[in-house]
């Protein structure tokens, strides 16, 4: 199932190039009462509104996707996190790279650990980047984002594939600095998920998926998930060991060699196999 959350926070279905409308469906979903539970509410019912999603669509008139806005699929995660240096080729460009750098030895999760995006910096295609600190380089980072379903602390790894979800493209955009990754990485715009959620019942190996993303007409990234340092199931144990997770937490898994500047004007296309293809506008802050 692919699912998408577009203009005004409607909830669509996709299929193919279509999208059919699915809101009222939501009218199925619990109510909620103060203090309102973490995770995101579509996120932890969606397999008992799976009936009611395909009922609302199988009622509605399709409508091309590229017709609408794109949004963020998941609306109201409780965090976002980081996977710093998580490919072994993106290390040596970084360590190579004094903008990257500044200095600094780089190293990977062993060492960095993870790090958090602020939830308000969570964007869909649609809806673009805006760019801050003109005067400093702006960086693309394409990714694998994992939505967590089933919640908990301390999850094993061998149980770890059982408490997703779904997977969606990510963009890890950051601006380059010495401030601490959380801050450079959590600018408003800085996190777009999309086009939409796969659940994930649809992608047999999420270990092996090819994906790139285009600045214009540029190819600047172009791997594949089994190159991952720390993959999905370590990812999650990891993270779980130290924070509970919600449904609807986003984990963005890392991002591989050949990131790179972009400038408003630029649009970024993002594919990854399995998931689907989007295409990001970058504009300037004000």
């Amino acid at each position: 199932m692919r699912l998408c959350r577009y203009n005004d926070d409607e909830l669509g279905l996709v299929l193919g190039d279509q999208l059919f409308d699915a809101t009222a469906a939501l009218e199925s979903l619990p109510p909620l009462t103060w203090p309102i539970p973490h995770g995101d509410h579509l996120i932890a019912n969606l397999d008992a509104l799976r009936p009611a999603i395909e009922h609302a669509a199988g009622d509605s008139h399709p409508v091309p996707v590229g017709s609408v806005v794109l949004k963020s699929p998941v609306a109201n995660p409780s965090k976002i996190i980081g996977a710093p240096v998580n490919y072994h080729k993106h290390m040596e460009e970084a360590r190579a790279d004094a903008e990257i750098n500044l200095g600094r030895d780089i190293k990977t999760i062993d060492t960095y650990g993870l790090f958090m995006k602020a939830n308000s910096s969570l964007v869909g295609p649609g809806e673009g980047v805006a760019l801050r600190f003109d005067d400093r380089r702006n960086d693309h980072e394409v990714e694998l984002a994992v939505i967590i379903g089933e919640g908990g602390s301390d999850i094993a790894e061998a149980d770890a594939m059982g408490h997703i979800c779904a997977y969606s493209i990510g963009l890890d955009m950051t601006v380059r600095g010495t401030e601490d990754r959380s801050l450079r990485k959590g600018i408003d715009t800085y996190s777009v998920l999309g086009p939409w959620l796969v659940t994930a019942d649809e992608i047999d190996d999420p270990g092996h998926l090819d994906f790139e993303i285009r600045v214009n007409d540029e190819v600047r990234q172009k791997s594949n998930t089994e190159h991952l340092i720390f993959d999905i199931p370590r990812l999650i144990a990891y993270a779980s060991s130290f924070m509970t997770l919600y449904p609807g937490d986003v984990i963005m898994t890392g991002t591989p060699e050949g990131v790179g500047p972009v400038v408003p004007g630029d649009t970024m296309h993002a594919w990854i196999d399995q998931v689907g293809e989007m295409s990001v506008p970058v504009r300037a802050h004000k």
